[in-house]
């Protein structure tokens, strides 16, 4: 099978050199693993995927297609407690929306529960692993602290025999959960906790999502995920640092079992966003309080939510290669990630006019039968869009927020007296405001110039310019303005639980918006520029007729104005 090409079409190049590049460019060089790159992405199935598992998989597919290698994709589905087929479908879906392509070589930890099995057994009765009955809150007592070693567990030298004939009993279903756990012998005053005689098998009666109740005992991650590599024939096995003190039970595992294949374990920099959690059990939280509308809220920081937000795979991709690889941990501003989308959406998406909050203007010297079409720009940065027209009559919506009755200095909208310019179209002056009994202004009756547009007063300035929508054409839709889910950089900062610091303002539905006829047609996924609101993505809870938009980001750049752009 040829090396894959997962970004084949796009446009998006290779990313930088890094350390970890420059690893595999000199075994590579040197012949190691007879000149072989085979990485791999293994996602746990027991929740949806975020942009911190995107910097992973762009490394891991990235690393092996510039290398002339292989990635595969492997679910550690060890944990047949929390997993679930629907991540598993997920999974896929969101490495394939990235860009990339596993081919033929997807696996599951599962696939090698038979092979882990007889390692076990192997290691029992070389003696470096025995069975354990001491409880759960023993084997915790028993493990000490980082200044003070652990203690050995008194079931630690029982014959390889007997070890051997508790391992096939647990196999067998004869204990319940908790009973009996297998442990590695390594030594239990290592300076590093992972050595202290870690679990390599625990009893759980649970049905897995693949064999079924075929087993009541499961592997580890630590145990599992090492021998799995060494028989994908994995070569760079890249994981972020929270590892790095797991490496030498990974490199243990690989000594003490001999499995074919000698994987190389290398840790690099998570990504940590501010203003974001990425814990799976606090994202899972969010998704069974209620707190978000499921795993692909578009506050969500998950790939899904990312997605239905309406970001671009090519805009994550962007992101993931511009923060680069790193060994030591760091925060990257969320703003950067909001402007790499920005500046994708910028070239991709097509322009349009909404009106969020509709304010009704009568021209009043403009004809009541007449309607003309102007034409508009479906792109600036892109010639090949072409133009559009939209149809103006007497009868327009202009944003409420355009209007002031009694406006502060260099407010260059509109307000009695005033005049702007219509996107498009003619120059408009407010003649009068109407009001309701409350006082509320409910109507601009305004004039327009009509040479204003080709006519001999066309090149005619004024300072303001606003968007707008013929009232007889415009559509109704739902706009849901989303901002950040939490409200402190930090939402964990000192051991708080970042769900009592959640943003009450995140989500605003606004209801009763006015769109371009055309829009009301729009599929989901769909995106736009709405000129002088932001990028926004049609929403899968769309009907026919009753479109709904989610705004994507704003226009406005912080992260390009802090950097001087």
């Amino acid at each position: 099978m040829p090396p894959m090409d997962p970004l084949a079409g796009t446009t998006t190049g290779p990313a930088s050199s890094d350390f970890i590049r420059t690893i595999v460019a000199d075994d590579q060089r040197t012949g190691k693993h007879a000149g072989r790159v085979v990485t791999r992405f293994p996602p746990e199935p027991n929740g949806y995927l975020h942009i911190g598992h995107a910097k992973s998989i762009c490394l891991n597919f990235g690393v092996a297609v510039e290398f002339g290698g292989f990635c595969n994709l492997r679910f550690d589905d060890t944990n047949p407690t929390k997993e679930d087929v629907e991540y598993v479908d997920s999974i896929q879906e969101d490495v394939r929306w990235l860009g990339f392509d596993w081919g033929e070589r997807m696996f599951y930890a599962s696939d090698y529960f038979e092979a882990l099995y007889g390692y076990a057994e192997q290691l029992i009765l070389d003696g470096k692993a025995y069975v354990d009955s001491l409880t759960a809150d023993e084997i915790r007592e028993h493990r000490g602290t980082l200044t003070d070693p652990g203690r050995n567990s008194r079931y630690r030298e029982r014959p390889a025999t007997e070890n051997l004939d508790l391992f096939r009993r647990m196999r067998a279903g004869e204990f319940p959960d908790g009973v009996h756990v297998l442990r590695a012998k390594i030594d239990m005053s290592s300076p590093n906790m992972n050595m202290r005689d870690p679990t390599l098998y625990r009893i759980r009666h649970a049905t897995h999502h693949r064999t079924g109740d075929a087993w009541c005992i499961y592997p580890t991650y630590d145990y599992a995920h090492p021998i799995s590599d060494a028989l994908e024939g994995v070569t760079h096995s890249l994981c972020t640092l929270e590892f790095e003190d797991h490496r030498p039970l990974y490199d243990w595992v690989i000594e003490q079992t001999r499995p074919p294949g000698q994987p190389q374990q290398i840790e690099f920099a998570r990504l940590n966003l501010n203003f974001t959690v990425m814990s799976k059990r606090k994202l899972l939280a969010l998704v069974e309080q209620n707190i978000v509308n499921g795993w692909d809220d578009p506050r969500m920081p998950t790939i899904a939510g990312f997605r239905r937000r309406g970001f671009t795979p090519e805009a994550i991709r962007d992101f993931c290669a511009r923060i680069g690889v790193a060994k030591k941990e760091n925060v990257i501003d969320v703003a950067l990630l909001e402007h790499t989308v920005r500046e994708d959406l910028n070239r991709r998406a097509l322009r349009a006019l909404a009106v969020v909050r509709p304010l009704k203007v009568v021209i009043e010297n403009y004809p009541e039968d007449r309607t003309e079409q102007v034409q508009a720009i479906n792109n600036p940065e892109d010639p090949s869009a072409g133009t559009r027209l939209l149809p103006f009559s007497r009868e327009l919506f202009i944003e409420r927020d355009d209007f002031m009755e009694v406006p502060p200095k260099k407010f260059f909208r509109l307000s009695p007296g005033s005049e702007v310019r219509l996107r498009y179209a003619y120059i408009l002056k407010c003649e009068r405001v109407v009001k309701d009994p409350s006082g509320a202004v409910i109507e601009l009756r305004c004039s327009y110039d009509p040479g204003s547009l080709n006519g001999e007063t066309a090149n005619r300035r004024v300072k303001g310019t606003i968007h707008w929508l013929s009232a007889r054409e415009a559509k109704d839709a739902e706009v849901r303005i989303y901002d950040r889910l939490f409200q402190s950089s930090d939402p964990g900062e000192g051991g708080r639980d970042p769900l009592t610091d959640l943003n009450p303002g995140s989500l605003e539905r606004v209801s009763g918006c006015k769109i371009e006829p055309a829009l009301a047609e729009s599929a989901p996924g769909d995106r736009f520029q709405f000129e002088r609101l932001g990028y926004f993505c049609t929403d899968p809870d769309s009907r026919p007729g009753a479109p709904v938009f989610n705004r994507t980001v704003t226009l406005k750049d912080s992260w390009a104005r802090i950097q001087g752009k």
